[in-house]
C-alpha cells in the first residue's frame, strides 16, 4: 500500500435510535444508524416494526426539491 494515501482505520462507535451502543472499525469516528441488531425484526424475529416511517415522502420531496 502505498503511503500517506489512505484514511485513519481507527475505532468507533455505532449509535441506534433504540439506544444500542457498540463499538467496530472504521474510518469516521461515530456513526449513527436507524436500525441495529437488537431491533431489527430479521434479528428479533418481532413482526411489529419500531422504527417509525414517517417523514419519508417530505425527506424525498426537501432532498429532490419537489
Amino acid at each position: 500500500m502505498k503511503e500517506k494515501i489512505h484514511p485513519k482505520y481507527e475505532t468507533a462507535n455505532v449509535t441506534c435510535v433504540c439506544g444500542n451502543v457498540f463499538e467496530t472499525r472504521s474510518t469516521k469516528k461515530e456513526i449513527k444508524v436507524e436500525v441495529c441488531s437488537n431491533c431489527h425484526p430479521f434479528y428479533t424475529g418481532s413482526k411489529v416494526r419500531l422504527v417509525e416511517s414517517g417523514g419519508r415522502i417530505e425527506k424525498f420531496k426537501k432532498k429532490y426539491g419537489m
